[in-house]
């Protein structure tokens, strides 16, 4: 059984398990009660059910009008004044952070230490290292100017406050952090380096969706450097496994680990690693990437060493991260039309307890529900799970339960009189199980625990079945451009993806990208491994193929 509260332990390894080759295709805080300063009055809205405001688009109808809907009811995040950025709220601000704490540890079990490098990068920087330049162009915001000055009572920037050179907001910080590797890094004995930071990022969008693709988001890079090209290789193949262990076991969510096809590479890199998730729609979502990137940073930024034998060389490298996107994945992954699903591991509250009050004048009644409640809570808490009680008087019942199942809480325990009277509570999931169930009180705390892991396991056994069902498996290229090229190919429950044999050529990938928007989302790991585009021709050329290619739409 999973466990909650501890960080599972494992061994690294590029060789992940594959959803391709199975199914049928192959923090403890304390409780927190809710009272509230403001009057009842102004919540009002908590007692409505129903409106346009309120509703929650269904899948099938506009998917991602639904996916929109989820992150506001959810409380997710919320637009803000600022173009293509979003405000993360309180509550989607705490998933985030159990992902960072628990991804910050298996990083530093890799030894890994984390750093913090600046946010405005020279402008000169980036034209050191060409593709790489090439590759963020288009995206980089720019400062150049450190003052405003009072025009007519208008801010404009002061002409002569103007910088000598421009400053970009990071997109990403391989050219200021390999730039002091060069300060750090003389001998053998300085290599493996091996650097994090969890920091923010600006890469200019147009067309923006909340934790999908915002101009700015919160991240983790790694960056490291080594003597030899075998250490920095595995390193990044060491990562993309990290990665989907942390992927899988946090968020319940099943991935596929590949390789990236070079017109789909990180900018500047030998080779890319990617894990895919496949979404409710049937699209793809690049979840996490690892770069192998060869001597090229090494070579731009003169970063080189001393070797045991003597002579100088550049320094091999590689690069990793995961951003605020795996949130979004999360969402698409196990959410449903009543709205968000959380797995405990990352809901900021595992258990939403709501007392069922006792008649106004029954005081002995009163008495017994507030001990029983205060004795279910110590027990809940005791076991290491989240708990929350929700004893808003000026609330329905009924608004409280349409409330947290819209926030995702994996439980909620209802606890009134009668309950009390015949020494049993009563518990309703998110998911998993659709009938109530009355669980003595004595037994109460365990049990939950108990399920608690189960509800994670469930979560994740039905994304992984959904996922194989996903893959299509000897379609022919007709079949998929037909469907792909669709206008409803993006809506729910979508086609899904092509697992294809293929002759790796850059020119019919992108004929086949203009004529139905399919890229390569990877080469699988696995399948690759075990040769089975052998004795294959492949599906778009009919030539001998050398690789199996995951062609589908993403985001």
């Amino acid at each position: 059984m999973l466990s909650l509260n501890t960080v599972r332990s494992f061994s690294p390894s590029f060789r992940v398990s594959s959803p391709l080759l199975s199914g049928p295709n192959l923090g403890r805080l304390t409780s927190l009660r809710l009272h509230s300063s403001s009057s009842p009055a102004a919540n009002k809205s908590s007692n409505k059910k129903g409106n346009d405001d309120d509703k929650i688009t269904k899948r099938i109808e506009d998917y991602s009008q639904w996916y929109s809907d989820v992150i506001k009811h959810g409380s997710l995040a919320q637009s803000s004044p600022t173009r293509g950025s979003m405000i993360i709220k309180p509550w989607g601000m705490s998933i985030w952070q159990f992902l960072q704490r628990d991804l910050d540890s298996r990083i530093s079990d890799q030894g890994v230490e984390n750093a913090y490098f600046p946010l405005l990068i020279p402008k000169s920087f980036l034209s050191k290292e060409a593709e790489h330049v090439d590759g963020f162009a288009k995206e980089c915001a720019v400062v150049t100017h450190h003052r405003l000055k009072d025009v007519g009572g208008e801010l404009v920037p002061d002409p002569e406050a103007e910088l000598e050179e421009p400053l970009i907001i990071r997109p990403t910080s391989e050219t200021i952090i390999w730039s002091t590797f060069s300060t750090w890094i003389s001998s053998h004995r300085d290599l493996p380096l091996k650097i994090n930071q969890w920091a923010n990022v600006m890469r200019w969008e147009l067309r923006t969706r909340p934790f999908l693709r915002t101009s700015e988001f919160l991240w983790q890079e790694g960056h490291t450097a080594y003597a030899d090209e075998k250490g920095a290789h595995d390193d990044a193949r060491t990562m993309v496994g990290v990665y989907n262990n942390f992927v899988e076991d946090m968020l319940a969510m099943p991935t596929i680990v590949g390789v990236k096809s070079p017109s789909e590479r990180f900018a500047g890199a030998v080779e890319t690693y990617t894990i895919e998730g496949i979404m409710q729609n049937g699209w793809a979502l690049q979840t996490g990437t690892s770069h192998y990137l060869g001597q090229s940073f090494g070579k731009a930024f003169g970063v080189t060493f001393q070797g045991k034998e003597g002579g100088v060389k550049p320094v091999y490298g590689s690069s990793w991260g995961v951003t605020t996107r795996m949130i979004g994945a999360m969402i698409m992954t196990h959410s449903d039309d009543s709205g968000l699903v959380l797995p405990p591991t990352i809901a900021p509250k595992q258990v939403v307890v709501v007392p069922i009050p006792a008649k106004k004048n029954d005081e002995e009644g009163k008495e017994k529900l507030e001990k029983a409640l205060e004795e279910l809570v110590k027990g809940l808490e005791g076991e290491g799970l989240r708990v929350q009680v929700d004893d808003r008087d000026w609330v329905r019942n009924g608004a409280k339960y349409f409330e947290w199942e819209r926030k995702g809480v994996p439980l909620r325990i209802e606890l009134g009189p009668r309950d009390v009277g015949n020494d049993v509570c009563v518990l309703k999931w998110r998911t998993w199980k659709s009938d109530k169930e009355s669980v003595p009180l004595s037994s109460v705390a365990s049990q939950v625990k108990l399920q608690m892991g189960e509800y994670q396991s469930h979560l994740l056994e039905t994304a992984k079945e959904r996922m194989a069902s996903q893959i299509n498996l000897e379609a022919g290229y007709e079949e998929m451009r037909d469907t792909l090229s669709k206008d409803e190919a993006g809506q729910y429950p979508g086609a899904g993806l092509y697992l294809v044999p293929w002759k790796c050529n850059t020119e019919n990938e992108k004929k086949i990208k203009e004529e139905c928007k399919a890229t390569i989302r990877c080469y699988p790991v696995d399948v690759n491994e075990m040769k089975m585009f052998e004795g294959k021709k492949c599906f778009y050329s009919g030539e001998d193929a050398d690789k199996m290619a995951l062609f589908g739409r993403a985001f």
